[in-house]
């Protein structure tokens, strides 16, 4: 009776795998290892891009590769699944200071959606954001009906009164910023008055981060910073997400510790599971701001779950172009890197680049 028992199982089995009603279910994602210290993923292809026109289907196998390369998985899908749940609400930090000639590309996220997509996150899951609304709009990114989310933090609102950043620097408290909202209220702000305290060493994160996303997918571009050396990793995912930010990026001693302080917080640390870096364009001086004049058609994009790593190696490149036109290594103001390394947020040493086919 057990010998029948068992045959019987085997044979529903083996109609199950080769029934074309039942196909096989998509593997289950395998254990996610540990972050590799270092390792950085690329690919490089020419026909991602032709002048400032993107090819969407280039674009998407590009990070198809980069996203099952980094998590060692066997699908897409299973790709996206050992990096978020289905009920996680995710978030796409994107850049869109360099508006609509050197932000975050539009195909980019869209492939990142439909990875999501696939892994069973729902489109009203999704949020893309970065700091200012007409930034966003203007690198074309308004509110879409079932794709994604539009989100920003309005001037002086959607910060977080409770969860903040403290610094031996102070800032001058501008409109905008939290604490200069609640302090005076701009109707009744006579313009001939100077507030008589309006310096302030606290940053309020945006509530953007910290309360409606659960993961978040870091998509910033590859470019320079006049002042901090590079706006990659790092400083995607931290000044454009406090307010009371300018006193960060008035010079390298100023973003250093800054910066890695910001990120090593657990709003950070614990809800950023990929960054993918968006090196079609780039450019090696006078960012984050578009400068034409220093701008290169890279065609490649870079993926790595240590920042740290994937921002040395987009100072690296950086140099590589800024020694050709005779200018300062912007290593020097990228201090801040070393910093981070030391509050083991990742490698700041040879980042290891891994040129996928």
């Amino acid at each position: 009776m057990r010998v029948g028992l068992v045959f019987l199982l085997l044979l529903t089995s083996l109609q199950a795998r080769t029934d074309p009603q039942n196909p096989e279910p998509e593997p289950t994602p395998m254990a996610l290892p540990p972050v590799p210290i270092g390792e950085v993923f690329a690919v490089r292809d020419s026909g991602m891009i032709s002048g400032y026109q993107t090819d969407d289907n280039a674009i998407r196998s590009a990070v198809n590769r980069l996203v099952t390369a980094v998590t060692r998985q066997p699908s897409v899908a299973a790709a996206w699944a050992s990096l978020v749940k289905p009920t996680d609400r995710v978030g796409l930090k994107i850049s869109t200071t360099g508006r609509q000639k050197f932000s975050t590309h539009r195909a980019i996220v869209d492939a990142v959606v439909a990875g999501l997509n696939q892994a069973g996150v729902s489109s009203n899951h999704i949020i893309v954001w970065d700091r200012d609304a007409a930034d966003l709009k203007a690198a074309g990114f308004t509110q879409t009906s079932g794709q994604f989310q539009v989100r920003w933090a309005y001037p002086g609102k959607n910060y977080s009164p409770k969860k903040i950043y403290a610094s031996t620097v102070l800032g001058q408290l501008i409109w905008g910023d939290l604490d200069f909202t609640r302090r005076y209220s701009f109707f009744e702000l006579d313009p001939k008055e100077k507030p008589k305290d309006n310096l302030s060493s606290n940053s309020h994160f945006a509530t953007v981060l910290t309360d409606d996303v659960d993961k978040v997918i870091n998509l910033p571009v590859l470019t320079s910073h006049a002042s901090c050396g590079v706006a990659g990793a790092l400083y995607n995912m931290t000044i454009p997400n406090i307010d009371n930010w300018r006193r960060f990026t008035t010079g390298f001693a100023e973003s250093d510790p800054a910066i890695p302080e910001i990120y090593s917080d657990p709003v950070i640390t614990s809800k950023v599971v990929l960054t993918i870096m968006d090196g079609l364009v780039a450019q090696f001086a006078g960012g984050p701001e578009f400068q034409p004049n220093y701008a290169v058609r890279h065609a490649t994009l870079y993926a790595s779950r240590d920042p740290v790593a994937l921002d040395t190696a987009a100072l690296e490149q950086i140099d590589r172009w800024r020694e050709r036109a005779k200018m300062k290594p912007a290593k020097d103001d990228a201090t801040y890197l070393q910093t981070a390394r030391e509050y083991s947020l990742g490698n700041a040493g040879d980042a290891q680049v891994k040129m996928l086919p």
